[in-house]
């Protein structure tokens, strides 16, 4: 069973005029390092991005991933409409070809789309945590009631589960 690290909406749209405000390069530290990791097991990233509300109108670089995300060519890049990026994608599809059964959430916003997201995993029968330090919100009290109520992953863990994949 393979590791599937979801990294959900990390856009300029949603964070470009907000990185200090919202300390989003201390996730995006911790989003890098577990992808990394993953990436060098030979595990899945996926990149989700939103298109929701998007017009003819909108800058195409506004829905590009921040530039301190690391994106790799051979990670996989969904889009989606819906605060659930398992909501009429084909994500689940991509992540079973994939042989992914567990999933690590890590992204913006973690009250909503992060969340939404994790519970569109389980729903479908994946095993899934939140990226502990890898997730960003406007909200200052969501992201420690995130931690309270849901599953959570260190990037400590991630790094002995790795170990055990040789």
């Amino acid at each position: 069973m393979k590791i599937g690290l979801l990294i959900v909406d990390m856009q300029n749209i949603f964070l470009r005029d907000q990185m200090e405000k919202l300390d989003v390069h201390a996730a995006c530290e911790y989003i890098n390092y577990v992808s990394k990791l993953l990436r060098e097991k030979g595990q899945v990233v996926v990149h989700i991005q939103d298109v929701e509300g998007s017009s003819e109108d909108t800058d195409p670089a506004a829905r590009n991933v921040i530039p301190e995300i690391t994106v790799d060519p051979k990670d996989i890049r969904i889009t989606k409409e819906y605060s659930n990026a398992f909501w009429q994608t084909d994500l689940e599809q991509v992540l079973r070809d994939q042989g992914v059964g567990f999933v690590i959430v890590a992204g913006f916003s973690a009250e909503y789309c992060v969340t939404f997201t994790t519970n569109g995993a389980v729903e479908r029968g994946f095993k899934a945590v939140i990226l502990q330090r890898g997730i960003v919100s406007e909200k200052a009290d969501a992201i420690q009631s995130i931690y309270r109520d849901r599953h959570v992953v260190s990037y400590q863990a991630i790094e002995f589960m790795t170990n055990l994949l040789g």
